[in-house]
């Protein structure tokens, strides 16, 4: 593949935010170096500055409809890519608001913790623009080195080295997987950017390589059967961090695998729907069950995190226009909702020293405004309205049935009232059970607003959800030809209520 470097304005323009977030991730790392007795503080603030200038750079440029593509399609900028650079952006500024607090429980690098983040984000966006084989192993990599060493830092912490050496093993592993697979993929096709494999013949070759490299991607976001380093991953690293793995590389991880079902595979739909079928009832199933046993707010979080994979990747087997709009949307709602949840686990736990779901009890004597919000948070996790997640959840139904999928709608709905049931008991707890310590929980400024910025997006897009309606709808119009765009499916939002 032949393609030349010398690159003009209107090219590193496509690269705009990459170059920003790259400049500033070095001011970072120089900054923590040069001046050491830097508050650590501020080098937050800094690094949050950098996302907020990346941020402003991809908006201007969805705003401007600024598209196109590099190096012989192998690096594309379109509204979807877009779409998910900024919700990639937008969790790393929320993570490391969330985080200011708890570094101080770090005894070495604290600095050091804010650039693997800003890394891992720099990472995370070129993933969502791979759009081909080579690139994705790549970014894959480059946003999962950070990850190694942020889910083991907590160093003295026997949890967080296991966490790490779990999730270190079983992502080389996943590596392994998806090098094979583009080996595979590569050798029966002799072509790696996605649009080039469209007219395909499904060898057994070709179909063997792109389960691998469905399996690799499924690591990614946690489906069952690949999710088994979650509960433990999760467990044991720093909780921010654990935030952080919740959300950002699942939503890069499913911009590669929409570029891949849908222009790569476009042709086998009848092969890979049973196959998304069949995961997501395994892994909203799975998870729901397993989830009601669990005494760690984490790794009820982490079992919920697998279920929600499951309801996304029901849009994902309806494969249509419309699905795809709904798997964005959904995406939208889960970050504010989950980032918010575990922010309220954060200044629980920085207050009384447990994760235990137990030490929850009376949390809203304590607290009212944390339980309030967790309150709020789980109930949209659970699609009730008024909340984001019940028009998250209602529209990858309403895609699915548009399909026929009645099937795995009936899971779908089982599973929300299995869900519902481990949601009540943390409810139940905070709100019925006396506390152990009647003492006030105390929550610093950062995430106090981290948890703000939550309850207004998911009571925004609960409320008023279709802004954020029209701006999926426009970021998913590369797939208008997959059926009838979700714009003319969704009633207006006086039908729901807002």
């Amino acid at each position: 593949m032949n393609f030349e470097l010398n690159m003009s304005l209107s090219d590193l323009l496509l690269l705009l935010p990459e170059i920003v977030l790259t400049v500033w991730l070095c001011l970072v790392l120089i900054a923590d170096f040069a001046f050491p007795r830097l508050p650590k503080e501020q080098l937050a603030y800094f690094s949050i500055a950098g996302l907020v200038a990346t941020l402003a750079c991809l908006a201007w440029l969805d705003i401007n409809h600024v598209t196109g593509a590099l190096f012989a399609n192998m690096y594309v900028l379109d509204r979807m890519a877009l779409f998910f650079k900024m919700f990639i952006v937008g969790a790393s500024i929320l993570v490391i608001l969330a985080s200011i607090e708890f570094v101080h429980k770090f005894a070495f690098f604290r600095g050091e913790y804010y650039f693997l983040v800003v890394m891992s984000a720099l990472g995370m966006m070129f993933m969502a623009s791979a759009n081909d084989l080579l690139s994705l192993f790549v970014t894959l990599e480059f946003s999962t080195f950070g990850f190694y060493v942020l889910v083991a830092y907590l160093r003295d912490d026997v949890a967080s080295n296991e966490a790490g050496l779990k999730f270190f093993i079983l992502g080389v592993f996943a590596a392994g997987l998806l090098g094979y697979g583009i080996s595979l993929v590569y050798g029966e096709t002799g072509k790696l950017v996605f649009s080039d494999m469209a007219s395909a013949q499904a060898t057994p070759g070709l179909i063997i390589g792109f389960l691998l490299i469905f399996a690799a991607l499924g690591f990614k976001i946690g489906a069952v059967p690949f999710h088994s380093w979650i509960p433990d991953t999760y467990h044991g690293s720093p909780t921010p961090v654990t935030a952080f793995l919740s959300i950002a590389p699942k939503g890069a991880a499913f911009a590669i695998l929409l570029r891949m079902f849908f222009v790569a595979l476009a042709s086998f739909k009848p092969m890979w729907v049973l196959l998304l079928a069949a995961t997501s009832i395994l892994s909203m199933t799975y998870a729901n069950i397993v989830a009601i046993a669990q005494t760690n707010i984490k790794r009820l979080l982490a079992y919920s995190g697998i279920a929600q994979i499951g309801n996304v990747l029901i849009g994902l087997a309806a494969g249509t226009k419309m699905s795809n709009d709904a798997i964005l949307f959904y995406l939208l709602t889960y970050l504010f909702a989950n980032i918010g949840a575990f922010a309220v686990v954060i200044a629980v736990s920085h207050s009384i020293g447990s994760e235990e779901i137990d030490d929850y009890s009376g949390l809203n004597r304590r607290s009212p405004f944390l339980a309030f919000s967790m309150l709020l948070f789980l109930l949209s996790l659970a699609g009730v309205p008024p909340l984001a997640g019940f028009i998250g959840k209602l529209y990858i139904f309403v895609s699915a049935i548009k399909e026929g999928l009645y099937t795995l709608i009936t899971v779908g709905l089982i599973n929300i009232v299995i869900s519902m049931y481990y949601y009540l008991i943390v409810v139940k707890k905070m709100y019925i059970a006396e506390p152990h310590d009647p003492a006030p929980i105390a929550i610093s400024a950062p995430l106090k607003a981290v948890v703000y910025i939550s309850l207004a997006g998911t009571l925004l897009i609960g409320i008023y959800p279709q802004p954020f309606i029209d701006w999926v709808v426009s970021a998913t119009m590369m797939f208008s030809h997959f059926g009838t765009p979700a714009a003319t499916i969704i009633p207006p939002v006086s039908h729901f209520g807002g």
